[in-house]
This record gives C-alpha cells, structure tokens and sequence, in this order.
C-alpha cells in the first residue's frame, strides 16, 4: 500500500536544513524538492513517460527551479503543467526551449522574470526581496500573462493605483520597475523601439514633490507621538519607535534581529548588506528605546528577528509600518520613511545638532567619492548623545503639550 504524503508548506521548505548529502522534501505526486549539502533547494518532478521514469527541473520562465524564486504555489502550477504535457503523451524533456519561442508570445511575467535574474547580481538582498515581493504579490495577479509586444499603459496603470492605495512607496518602486522591464524587452528585440510606457503622474499627488510625507513642525510633534502609543500591537509599536528614535530606514528596522543587538552597550550593530549604501552601520539606541527592546523580548522570547511576522518564521513588512500610521489618523501627513526628515529638520533647527552628526545617524553617503573613500567615520560617540538627546526631546515636547491641556 503507497504510504500518505503530507503536503509541503512554506514553513517547512524554509526551516529545511542542509544534511551531509542531498535529501528530498516529498509533496505529493512527484513533486520533489531536493535540499543540497550546500543548502540550495531546487524542484524537480519525478514522472514516468512511454514506460520509463524521469526527472524533471521545473523551471519559472527566467530559467531556474531554485527555491524561493520558485514558490511552492508556483512549483505545483508548474508540475500540473508537466503532468499535462505527459496525459497527452509529450515527454517533457523534449519540450522546446524558451529561446526558441516565438518572441511576440513572450509574456510579461517571462521578461520580468529574464530582468530579474540579470539586474540581481548587482541588488543588495533587500532589494532582491523587495523586487520578489512586487512582482510576485502586485503585478503579476493582473499582468503575468499578457504579451510584452502588446503591453499598454492603460493595463500597467490599475495594477499600480491599486498598489498605491495600500502601499504607496511600494507602487512608486513597482512604477520603476515596470518602466525598466519594457526597456529591457526593448532592448532584447522583444518590443518595438520607442514603444515605452507613460506612467509619470499616474498616482495622486500628496503635496510634496516625489517627498515621504513628513511631520517637520513642533507642535505636531505630540501628535506623532501619541499616535505611536495607540498601536495596539506590540511588536508593530515597538518597530515604529525604533523607526523613529533611530531613523533608519523602515525596511532596516524591520529586518533587525536580536543577534545584531548589544543592549548593554546601547548599540545595533547593522551589517553592510542590509544597508542601502553597502557599508555596515553602527546605531546608537536611546534608553528609551532600550527598555521597550527589553520588554519585547521578555515577552515575545529570542526568535531570530525582533519583530517577527505573524508566522514566526520571517520579519515585518514595512508596510505594517504604514498601515499603522494611517490607522491612527496620519494618512498623507506621516510615512515610517519621513522620520528621517522630521529628525533631520526638527534636530537641526531645535537641537542645534551638527549637520554631519545627523547625515552620519542617517547613513547618507558621503558627497563625493574622494570624501566616501578616505572619511570613514562614524561619529560615534557624539551620535550616542544626538540620538538619546532626540527621544528626550520627543519625550518633552509630547509631555509639554499634555500638561497645557491641563
């Protein structure tokens, strides 16, 4: 009697640990993963063809079967195909090559796929997974499948408004890489030259030109504040302080993990590839801050991430972040991202901090390459007392404000 395969799921294939030697993850009906000693997990199907058994790659359009750049939603799609193809007595190693189709079938999900897999040798991690997410989650549910030769701005411009209600610094990214895969199809002979798409100004204006709104007055101050404390979950309240009392980036703060942090020391320790400019950074953190950490992890225990997503298994998204802000009113007033704008104005104009102190906290790059390649310094110590002085301010102004309601 064939013994019950239990389904695959996520959690499974990404706890998956390498071994001495290769190992298979079964799904059900061929469908394999196997786990290399180098830890890489590859899909295959097993099938039997005219009276033999075979192996199978299943790969995504851009030429790999490697896992996560194929899904396990994706895998299955793939292997009903293949199981398709064998129902009607095609062997599936002898199916034509993707180079050899005709270039006017090429569709968008396969062109975005080919650029991705050429632009991500050069992307930080972060910007792989950010691509990943948009193409797979937002663009590829409406445009996968049509035709690159045909794609119009009026198919593209849905997809990306829909995004913009929910996410807007996403849909201003998925914008960019919509434009630069219909340049790469050019450029490829897949689209006729001069055939772009117009997108710019396809999305609502919010006051500012291509600026994170940003809360950079005073007396908003206390609303900013106030807003942070009525976040009812913790771990999405704690992440938002961390965004504002360190003022790195949303998607390096949702990224942190408890292995990165000296909370002794008052200090996190970030490495270069989480950094936008690809050098590790030093934040000091406020105590503050230090004790909403510490309370995090008495409750929430020493996962890997310090906010950790609702499986456990992977990280916050940024847009929770932002999510949570216009929950409490700060809709096209304050992004997780402007912070930094309000920390770089209000710490400037109240705190009389120095200006290379605060693009140091920033981690903005230096202004010329002569000055990035011999100024490596992190003004550290004098950070230490900026940041902590910056969470006393925000505590004061907030507190100001209250008792005057009184």
């Amino acid at each position: 009697m064939p013994r019950t395969v239990v389904p695959l799921t996520d959690s499974q294939i990404r706890s998956a640990k390498p071994r001495d030697k290769r190992y298979w993850l079964h799904d059900g009906r061929g469908l394999l993963l196997q786990v290399s000693p180098s830890g890489s997990k590859r899909w295959v199907l097993r099938y039997d063809c005219n009276g033999r058994q075979n192996f199978v790659a299943l790969r995504n359009p851009a030429g790999s079967n490697e896992y996560p750049y194929v899904s396990l939603a994706e895998a299955r799609r793939l292997a009903e195909e293949v199981r398709a193809m064998i129902a009607q007595g095609i062997d599936p190693a002898q199916k034509p090559r993707e180079a050899d189709q005709d270039p006017a079938q090429r569709t968008f999900r396969e062109v975005a796929e080919a650029w991705h897999r050429e632009k991500t040798p050069g992307w930080s991690k972060a910007t792989q997974r950010k691509a990943r997410m948009i193409l797979d989650t937002y663009l590829y549910p409406h445009l996968a499948e049509i035709p690159v030769t045909s794609l119009n701005t009026a198919q593209v411009k849905p997809a990306l408004v829909l995004l913009h209600d929910k996410a807007p610094d996403l849909a201003v990214k998925a914008r960019q890489y919509c434009n630069q895969i219909v340049e790469y199809a050019i450029q490829e002979g897949l689209r006729e030259d001069g055939r772009l798409l117009i997108l710019k100004g396809i999305f609502p204006r919010s006051g500012g030109k291509n600026h994170y709104p940003a809360i950079t007055r005073e007396n908003l101050l206390p609303s900013l504040v106030e807003a942070i404390s009525r976040v009812p979950t913790l771990r999405v309240r704690t992440a938002l302080w961390m965004c504002a009392y360190t003022v790195l980036r949303p998607g390096v703060v949702v990224r942190a993990e408890w292995s990165e942090l000296d909370l002794q020391a008052k200090e996190w320790h970030i490495p270069a590839d989480k950094m936008k400019m690809g050098f590790a950074h030093v934040s000091p953190l406020p105590v503050q801050l230090v004790e909403r950490l510490k309370l995090l992890q008495d409750l929430a225990g020493e996962g890997r991430y310090v906010f950790p997503g609702k499986q456990h298994a992977q990280h916050l998204s940024r847009d929770s972040l932002s999510q949570a802000l216009r929950k409490q009113g700060l809709r096209d007033i304050l992004v997780p991202h402007g912070l930094r704008a309000t920390f770089r104005t209000l710490a400037r104009e109240r705190l009389h901090i120095a200006p290379e102190v605060l693009e140091a906290q920033l981690a903005h790059a230096k202004r010329d390459e002569i000055q990035a390649a011999y100024d490596r310094t992190q003004l550290l110590q004098e950070r230490h007392v900026a940041v902590q002085a910056w969470a006393d301010y925000l505590a004061r102004v907030s507190q100001t404000q209250a008792a005057e309601q009184v």
